[in-house]
């Protein structure tokens, strides 16, 4: 391979280095955070800057090449890597500057959220981002983007004040609300249908630096009624609180008695983003309900509430997931949950539920790419286990859960947390996946950038 013509180009027009599949380091670059992504790239660039990205892609487009892109690789599809293709490895760019004064940030498209967080930090500074700091800013904004800090301030892509991005023509434009202002909506959750980010600019917010943050774990026995108290105080609360349920196997937590590690329980984490003892207040009328196995919610730094979960969600496991959209948590979804829960196959899988609205329903479906405005909680069944030979069974099991949520689901479904590769796009977009199309017809005719939920030229 290393005699193609493709290669030649590459290699004598790129600072970054050119991996082939016999060069010391391609296994370890064309893994990604799902293990259970196994694809091989014809070829793996890491770039160094954003003339590489050009290169790269002017070559794909002239000698017929897939493209995949890996910003921070945590995509649970894999979409990073693509079986004989050129994958473009964006890892090495992963610069924050940060202007502390105008409150705003520039991000490379590599960075990660601890990136992110440890340089907007150090200025008191955060913009809404996930809930895992290994996560890629790219996949994430590019995706809409949710997390602690949202019904405060709205999802990441809502923060997003201009993107530089490489065309499918090898040409670099910015794009935003002056700027391509139809490419910028398409941006903020078409996810990298239109092109390769190569840096983000968003608008920061005084926070911290210290948050009321923490779990409270209750036996999954009392679940329902703790389901039930919580969809209440969730759907009443000040945007500066934040609430996510996870029906778990609990590890071996130090707050937890030991006879309770191993067992199914209910966590509530929660997070309030102003003063903490004004946190405690807020959280008084959810935290007084029921008796709970054990609670650490306290001050806490943001940047550790931002990676409290990273353990959890650590790379190497298998993950398969599926995502659900719901307006309330009637009856009977409470004891459906708990039912899910109580057979969880691995103690490494979860059903998550996530509490948006605030700030993110401030907007209408139409105002940007991502259209689930409405939606006040995002329920995740999302199954890890080790085993390739166990992969059958474990997402057999995945499916049958998500069939029993989807039939008291509202339509729609999450584009980051959708493990199929194809066939979902229109699932994730709604109503705005017609617009999608034509916007994709004239910045992408001939589907370059496909290694995604793919958006099909109109």
């Amino acid at each position: 391979m290393s005699g193609e013509k493709w290669v030649e180009r590459l290699r004598g027009a790129v600072q970054g280095q050119l991996l082939l599949p016999e060069d010391q380091g391609y296994d370890t670059a064309r893994q990604v955070w799902n293990a259970m992504i196994d694809r091989r790239p014809a070829a793996i660039l890491h770039c160094v800057c954003a003339d590489d990205v050009v290169v790269a892609v002017k070559t794909a487009v002239a000698y017929g090449l897939a493209v995949s892109v890996r910003g921070g690789g945590h995509n649970v599809a894999g979409t990073a890597v693509s079986d004989g293709g050129l994958m473009i490895d964006l890892s090495s760019l992963r610069s924050v500057q940060v202007d502390a004064k105008r409150q705003r940030a520039w991000v490379e498209g590599g960075a990660t959220l601890r990136d992110l967080d440890a340089a907007t930090q150090a200025q008191g500074l955060a913009t809404p981002g996930g809930v895992v700091s290994s996560t890629g800013v790219a996949g994430l904004t590019l995706g809409g983007g949710f997390g602690w800090l949202s019904r405060l301030h709205g999802l990441t892509s809502d923060n997003l004040l201009s993107v530089e991005l490489v065309l499918a023509d090898g040409s670099q434009v910015r794009a935003s609300a002056e700027d391509h202002s139809d490419l910028f909506w398409g941006l903020r959750g078409g996810s990298g249908n239109f092109g390769i980010a190569t840096k983000f600019e968003f608008a920061l917010h005084p926070i911290g630096p210290e948050i009321l943050f923490g779990p409270t774990v209750y036996p999954l026995e009392d679940a329902p009624a703790v389901l039930r108290h919580y969809e209440a105080f969730a759907l009443e609360a000040p945007r500066s609180c934040c609430v996510w349920a996870n029906l778990m196997t609990a590890p071996p937590l130090p707050f937890l008695p030991e006879e309770f590690h191993g067992s199914k329980v209910l966590t509530l984490m929660q997070c309030c983003a102003g003063d903490p003892e004004e946190g405690r207040r807020l959280l008084a009328p959810l935290r007084k309900f029921s008796t709970p196995l054990g609670d650490a919610v306290m001050p806490r730094p943001y940047t550790e509430a931002q990676s409290i979960l990273d353990a959890a969600y650590d790379k190497g496991a298998r993950n398969y997931w599926r995502s659900h959209n719901f307006l309330r948590l009637e009856d009977p979804l409470p004891d459906t949950l708990c039912e899910l829960a109580a057979d969880l196959p691995t103690p490494e899988s979860d059903i998550l539920i996530s509490q948006l609205g605030g700030a993110i329903a401030d907007r209408a479906p139409g105002d940007s790419a991502y259209p689930h405005r409405q939606t006040n909680f995002a329920i995740t069944p999302g199954v890890r286990w080790r085993d390739p030979a166990e992969d059958e069974a474990r997402i057999a099991w995945l499916r049958t859960a998500s069939d029993a949520l989807a039939a008291q689901a509202e339509a729609g479904s999450y584009v980051n947390f959708i493990s199929e590769r194809e066939g979902r796009a229109q699932e994730a977009y709604g109503a705005n996946y017609g617009r999608l199309t034509a916007l994709k017809a004239e910045y992408d005719p001939e589907n370059l950038f496909r290694c995604n939920q793919n958006v099909v030229p109109a």
